[in-house]
């Protein structure tokens, strides 16, 4: 059967997410000044009491990605049911200010100053329980050795997709999926990490619903408990109850126009005074749904402080929600609390983000910080950051004035050209930079003693190179780029979705997914084309490599075979932690960014081996020390964190602290380095990541 055109099927999605839109639940109007919002329920002056029919959908995970082990594994959520009848969700509790009455209900009622005889609660459910199997390449487990505890991560796309095949239209109704002990990433992208579930309209049948996950004896990693995902998600619904997730999944498909828009908003700034970020401009962080309470910025898990719910001896944990009035700035017909169930998690308004705000220019200003220059010989080690071109204010940076810390530089990005045939890349720039200038800029810094190589791809573009015959276009527009401009080499960042492995392509020795076949037969013929010196490296996400070891298929360990295939003249490869979902180490504990432990359990998968889908039958063997750099992203982590991440690596010596134990405890002394997305950024924030980790690489010995 030929599959639909792209043209046919982005009009299939636009008409399910427009004839869906209005979902099965009612909903009423408030306008704001900032225009129309929908909300659940019935509007306040009807003083009535709306009660919403519920389905419950205990949704039992089975996951293929364990097999390997020799039997099934599946988390049951059916226990979990009993648990989730009894609590706020479905029970009345004593709510203060808002009543005895339902979380919902409770956060409505906060919401509003509603008249005493206002409510909107859930029914009794109808309990509907659904098996559902995951496939190699939507999801994977993580398992603490110590504790015998797990934590699932799924595609949420993929859930809402295999949950509505089986649930059809609910007409009047609000469907509630609940897992056990799960995390989810959106967009089928695992590196868009991590929330507890998703919410609004399913674009296919129309249902109101939300999906959550209910926690008991997880991994320490994991600080939110038992109903605290659900009531975010309930409560996230209740304030967009229109939201199509599916829609921003899809290419070329627009949200919904009924969901909900306010002002771009900032995150509270946290406890510990990181940096906060612009949340978005819907209710709850766009990709992931977090809410403005979640506090730890550079955790990949949701974290916030619950609000504690008990009865009978049971406590609960319940989200801490931002209200319409901190979204809105607090307008007239709205409470005078920014928070629920706690009114003093949030305490002021939001700050609005300029960055989103229309029309408003860049105010990122280069620091006056100065760099510390280096001229010395090679040691081995590298400092190696991507160029942009990106200057303060919006202006260029050009290539010639990168400090001498950094020992190579990577031009981003030759891209794929829509214009030509599969295949083919030409070479993008920031607006503003002279082509002139770029090529008189790297022999300038190659005389140096520098490398410059460009980076093919980069995120958001998608490549392929399905076709054999399509080699020559690749080889053809490559070989252009490089000698019109003097490159030493070329860097590999084709991101999901491209290089998926395609079912049933199982043996990373022996790959038949034929992007990743035709690739690495076309970096051979390239490499014998320019030469030994002729530089290649990877720069995989960590779906795309390290996670190969949690589960192989998909986005999943799909740069394996390539790193396998160009394993005789690779240069280097740097795995991105920043672009990494949480993952099990080699320790046999989950690992998520946020500090040392992580970095050291993701680079030594390379430095160690390990068996791929943890499969004894296909053994990934050690890469050379000496081509592994460790990759890092300016903003999401600290001087201080590289710093003493790369000293672990290298000399073995583990700061306090460190709960991650390398299996070569002297340390591993001929890696390469560290790799940071990017020089721009860094130099706009006082090189204090070169200025830090640069001198520390050419002051450290490479083993004898």
């Amino acid at each position: 059967m030929p599959k639909l055109s792209i043209s046919l099927l982005v009009f299939y999605l636009v008409f399910l997410c427009f004839a869906s839109a209005q979902g099965t639940v009612p909903t009423f109007q408030y306008q704001s000044h900032h225009g129309a919002l929908s909300l659940v329920g019935q509007e306040p002056a009807r003083t009535s009491t709306t009660v919403i029919p519920t389905v419950l959908v205990p949704v039992t995970l089975s996951f293929d990605a364990q097999k390997a082990k020799g039997k099934d594994f599946v988390l049951e959520t059916n226990a979990d049911v009993p648990r989730i009848l009894r609590s706020p969700v479905f029970t009345k509790f004593d709510f203060g200010s808002s009543g005895t009455t339902q979380y919902l209900d409770a956060m409505l009622r906060a919401t509003f100053p509603s008249p005493q005889d206002w409510h909107t609660s859930l029914g009794k459910p109808v309990v509907k329980p659904l098996q559902i199997t995951v496939p190699v390449g939507d999801g994977y487990v993580l398992s603490s050795k110590t504790t015998g505890t797990y934590l699932a991560m799924v595609d949420v796309e993929f859930l809402e997709r295999e949950i509505f095949k089986r649930i059809p239209h609910q007409e009047g109704k609000l469907v509630i999926a609940v897992t056990h002990n799960t995390a989810y990433y959106a967009y089928g992208d695992a590196t868009v990490c991590c929330s507890w579930g998703t919410h609004g309209v399913d674009p296919a049948t129309g249902n109101s619903f939300v999906i959550g996950s209910y926690l008991r004896s997880v991994p320490s990693i994991v600080e939110d408990r038992d109903i605290q995902p659900l009531t975010e998600q309930i409560a996230e619904f209740a304030l967009d109850p229109l939201h199509n997730p599916l829609a921003h999944g899809v290419a070329g498909v627009a949200p919904s126009p009924s969901e909900n828009v306010v002002p771009a908003w900032m995150r509270p700034v946290p406890a510990d005074n990181t940096a906060s970020g612009c949340g978005g401009t819907g209710v709850a962080a766009r990709y992931t749904l977090l809410e403005p309470t979640d506090t730890n910025p550079r955790s990949e898990l949701p974290v916030s402080q619950p609000w504690i719910a008990a009865s009978n001896g049971v406590s609960w944990h319940v989200q801490n929600v931002a209200l319409l009035s901190w979204y809105l700035g607090a307008p007239n017909g709205l409470g005078s609390t920014f928070s629920f169930p706690d009114a003093h998690a949030l305490t002021a308004p939001a700050a609005p983000c300029p960055a989103l705000v229309a029309g408003a220019a860049s105010t990122s200003a280069e620091s006056t910080a100065t760099e510390i220059p280096w001229d010395g010989p090679s040691n081995g080690h590298q400092l190696i950051g991507y160029w942009t071109g990106r200057g303060p204010k919006n202006s260029v940076f050009r290539l010639r004035d990168v400090p001498s810390q950094w020992d190579t530089v990577i031009v981003a990005f030759a891209i794929p050209d829509r214009s030509g045939p599969e295949g083919t890349l030409r070479l993008f720039i920031r607006p503003g930079l002279d082509l002139a200038q770029l090529k008189d800029d790297i022999a300038w810094l190659k005389s140096r003693g520098k490398k410059v190589m460009i980076s093919l791809g980069g995120g958001g573009r998608y490549f392929t190179l399905d076709d054999p015959q399509n080699i020559p276009n690749f080889i053809s527009s490559v070989t252009d780029i490089v000698s019109e401009y003097g490159f030493d080499g070329i860097d590999l960042d084709f991101e999901t979705p491209s290089l998926v492995l395609r079912p049933g392509d199982s043996d990373f020795r022996h790959p038949t997914t034929p992007s990743i076949v035709n690739l690495i037969t076309a970096l051979h013929q390239l490499r014998e084309h320019f030469g030994h010196d002729f530089l290649i490296s990877l720069v995989p996400e960590g779906p795309q490599l390290p996670a190969g070891y949690a589960s192989y298929g998909g986005q999943f360990g799909s740069y394996l075979p390539l790193l396998w295939g160009v394993r005789d003249i690779l240069s280097f490869v740097d795995v991105q932690d920043y672009n990494t979902p949480p993952l099990e180490g080699l320790d046999g504990e989950p690992h998520q960014l946020g500090g040392v432990d992580y970095h050291l359990a993701v680079t030594e998968f390379l430095l160690h081996g390990f068996y791929v889908g943890r499969d004894s039958r296909y053994y990934f063997p050690p890469v050379p020390a000496n081509k592994i750099a460790v990759g890092f992203l300016v903003g999401a982590t600290t001087p201080k964190i590289v710093s003493k991440s790369i000293e672990s690596l290298i000399s073995g010596r583990l700061p306090a602290g460190t709960s991650y134990r390398l299996h070569r405890p002297a340390g591993y002394p001929d890696m390469i380095g560290a790799m940071f997305w990017t020089i721009d950024a860094d130099r706009l924030d006082g090189n204090s990541f070169s200025n830090t980790v640069g001198p520390q690489l050419h002051a450290q010995p490479m083993a004898k």
